[in-house]
């Protein structure tokens, strides 16, 4: 080893140390402002970290892949996993009608339950009984009601389409 790399070798726990300590001190001193600060510190607003997915949002990011996983397991003959989204899918409707409630001067999650109430039904009966026909009807249902409230909403252009393999895909 030269003497360049010996005195390097050396320095580097120190360098490190020195970085440790800078780093703790840092912290300690964050932390210790804040609670000095104390009780007549100014709170943050409670609206500062908010934020409110669109519906859009919620509907690619929530719905739509849980509504496709419903159908992938019962494919699949998943029964219990069909159960599993459906009850996602369920809380996932709720969820966006509790972050929305009033769309187009109507009450969201009213509107929500009026078109998936009856599929819903049907789909937990399909799945309790593991009924694949039954299954395909309520599946449907349930995604005719989907593009019913597109409709309704005025988003019609928003088009939910149950894929199966064989069958030609619109260009």
């Amino acid at each position: 080893m030269t003497g360049k790399e010996a005195a390097s070798s050396q320095r580097r726990p120190i360098v490190v140390a020195t970085i440790a300590i800078a780093a703790a001190v840092a912290i300690g001193l964050a932390t210790s402002r804040g609670l000095a600060a104390g009780p007549e510190a100014t709170p943050p607003s409670p609206h500062a970290n908010d934020y409110l997915p669109s519906i859009s949002d919620l509907m690619i990011a929530t719905i739509q892949p849980r509504h496709e996983r419903l159908w992938r397991a019962e494919q699949d003959g998943n029964w219990e996993f069909a159960a599993y989204e459906l009850g996602n899918l369920h809380g996932a409707f709720d969820r966006l009608g509790h972050a929305h409630p009033v769309e187009h001067d109507v009450s969201f999650p009213d509107m929500i339950a009026s078109v998936t109430e009856q599929p819903f039904k049907e789909l937990r009966s399909a799945i309790q009984s593991k009924d694949a026909t039954a299954f395909t009807q309520a599946y449907a249902d349930l995604t005719d009601a989907c593009n019913s409230c597109h409709q309704a909403l005025n988003h019609g252009v928003v088009e939910i389409r149950v894929y199966r393999p064989g069958r030609p895909r619109r260009t």
